[in-house]
């Protein structure tokens, strides 16, 4: 059966989700606090979480960034939050999340992006190496580096990343790409941006050439820039 551990302190939405989760089929554990839910994750193997923001003891954002720094752990994560501007969605992405539902939400968005996130974390592909100038992919262990240099990505950039890398040096449209990464269900038009940004970070910044390019109109390309 399918695990979810669900991390919301507001006992009425814990109890509608949870319940809802449980009919659908999933079974759900429960934490009403960061500490807490921090401690199970770590602890107890769950398929996907469902985290909330705004969280007593340790919110939900410092859980997010110490869950995927820390503890090196790569569950799928949705996080639900009443904010909705770009700046608080990026927030969310950077610290680790792979997808977010900004309250108030219905029913079957939440059933919809679980089950796209789930499919996604099972898409398991054949192991190989990808390689773009001097940054690597190893699919069969999903470590990335460049130059040598160790980097750590969300499952969401990793899914962007090796997309890519499998059709470069060629562009990819941003809908072929936002369908590669999230399947039919797109979430807004920010989420691709915001990985976008999250990605060029990790892959570009500390480096001293960009190989992640934006072409206007077209979409996107991962190239060496000398190879162009």
């Amino acid at each position: 059966m399918t695990t979810i551990l669900l991390i919301e302190d507001n006992h009425d939405i814990a109890a509608m989700v949870g319940d809802h989760l449980e009919t659908s089929g999933y079974e759900v554990d429960y934490a009403a606090d960061g500490i807490t839910g921090l401690h199970l994750a770590v602890t107890e193997p769950f398929d996907a979480i469902v985290l909330d923001l705004m969280l007593p003891g340790l919110d939900g954002m410092d859980l997010c960034r110490k869950f995927r720094q820390e503890a090196h752990r790569d569950t799928p994560i949705l996080m639900l939050t009443a904010r909705d501007t770009l700046e608080d969605k990026v927030a969310g992405l950077e610290a680790g999340a792979d997808d977010y539902l900004v309250k108030p939400f219905e029913m079957e968005e939440l059933d919809a992006r679980l089950h796209a996130m789930l499919r996604r974390a099972s898409g398991e592909m054949t192991s190989q190496v990808l390689r773009v100038a001097n940054l690597t992919v190893n699919t069969g262990t999903w470590e990335v580096s460049r130059q040598g240099q160790p980097l750590t990505l969300t499952p969401i950039g990793l899914k962007m990343l090796t997309t890519l890398m499998k059709v470069s040096p060629r562009v990819m449209s941003r809908r072929d790409l936002e369908r590669a990464v999230w399947g039919d269900i797109v979430p807004d038009s920010d989420a691709l941006r915001s990985h976008l940004y999250n990605l060029r970070k990790v892959i570009d910044k500390p480096f001293d050439k960009p190989l992640l390019h934006t072409l206007q109109g077209l979409g996107y390309r991962l190239a060496d820039p000398d190879d162009q």
